[in-house]
């Protein structure tokens, strides 16, 4: 418990400044980047600040792996520069026992840090984009082309040259319909189609059923049915550009939209990887305490500087394996699981290698 309260109190300050000072700097940047957009559009004073006040989380979220990182390798570097280390092991205290608070500490952070990202992250950031956009006099467009879509299982598929949000209607339509085996039973074609607000489905305008039939190799071409049209009941929603980044979005949102994009047919390993990636990422908290846990001490002089080189290198070189690794999975090389977990196990083993090897 002495060594917990000890440790608490040489590293909490420095964890609690540093966030401080990261967060800071974060938002200064941001400030920076967007100044000149802000004096163009005449940005109102107040709205800038609440516009940095949304985004404190994000830059939050982001400052406590590098306060992580910097505390533990001040506090660890401190301590041996000034031999006390050495006194504790001395002792009989070893260093895992040692610096186990400021593991457990770690790992407690990283559970908090996943449900900050969740609660209090995402909706800021939501509330600063649109915020900065309508600041800035951005408007995405919700307007789409080219496309195609699988509903009711796959048995029914539409595919459209272009869909107009603000008329609610899709152009160039063709929709392929198929019966519980896949096999081809009519394809509807439409010059466009019209979505009926009050009854839910969409109105064909001009529209004509092909029907083949393969054992008497006869093709039937007829004017479309209402009884057909009010099967087409795939809502205008589903055909909007409205590609959500699964980075930007909860939990719940994320399972969701890849369950969307399951349904339809669309690509879905970027999201799925991403949405892995939300229960991952946290766990970069407990690398960079093991990493300068592992590294602090490897040099007798200029212990904090080339500790912390050290220890931010290997962080680097852990964003890149998961860059890497995220793209491999997006392009269906690797799972979308192994895409977000294996840089976690990877440094973890690293990390407990270095640990093993440790000067104590």
């Amino acid at each position: 418990m002495k060594l917990a309260i000890y440790i608490s109190k040489l590293f909490l300050p420095v964890f609690a400044v540093s966030v401080l000072v990261f967060s800071f700097v974060l938002e200064i940047v941001d400030l920076m980047m967007n100044i000149w957009k802000y004096i163009y559009n005449a940005v109102p004073v107040q709205t800038i600040l609440l516009i940095l006040l949304n985004n404190l989380p994000r830059t939050i979220s982001w400052a406590v792996p590098l306060s992580v990182l910097f505390a533990s390798c001040f506090m660890l570097s401190n301590l041996y520069s000034k031999n006390e280390l050495t006194a504790i092991f001395a002792s009989g205290v070893s260093l895992i026992r040692f610096t186990l608070p400021l593991i457990v500490f770690s790992a407690f952070l990283s559970c908090v840090h996943f449900v900050f990202m969740d609660k209090v992250v995402v909706p800021s950031s939501v509330r600063y984009e649109e915020l900065k956009k309508k600041a800035l006099r951005q408007r995405e467009s919700l307007n789409n082309d080219h496309i195609v879509i699988l509903s009711d299982g796959g048995k029914v598929i539409y595919k459209a040259d272009y869909y107009d949000d603000d008329l609610q209607r899709l152009h160039q339509l063709y929709v392929i319909v198929r019966n519980e085996n896949k096999e081809l039973e009519y394809i509807l074609k439409a010059e466009f189609a019209t979505w009926n607000k009050n009854d839910c489905y969409w109105m064909l305008s001009n529209g004509v059923q092909y029907t083949y039939d393969a054992e008497q190799k006869n093709l039937t071409v007829k004017n479309v049915l209402r009884d057909k049209e009010k099967l087409l009941t795939e809502v205008p929603e589903t055909f909007q550009n409205n590609t959500l980044s699964v980075e930007a979005a909860t939990v719940r949102e994320a399972r969701t939209y890849i369950k969307y994009l399951q349904r339809t047919g669309l690509p879905f390993n970027e999201a799925l990887s991403q949405y892995y990636n939300k229960f991952s990422f946290p766990f970069i908290i407990v690398i960079v305490a093991f990493l300068s846990i592992g590294i602090s001490g490897k040099s007798e002089r200029n212990v904090f500087v080339i500790s912390l080189t050290l220890s931010v290198s290997a962080a680097v070189l852990f964003y890149i394996t998961q860059m890497i690794t995220m793209l491999m999975a997006k392009f269906g090389t690797i799972s979308p699981f192994a895409g977000a977990w294996f840089p976690v196990l990877l440094f973890v083993a690293l990390s407990g290698i270095l640990l093993k090897y440790t000067r104590t």
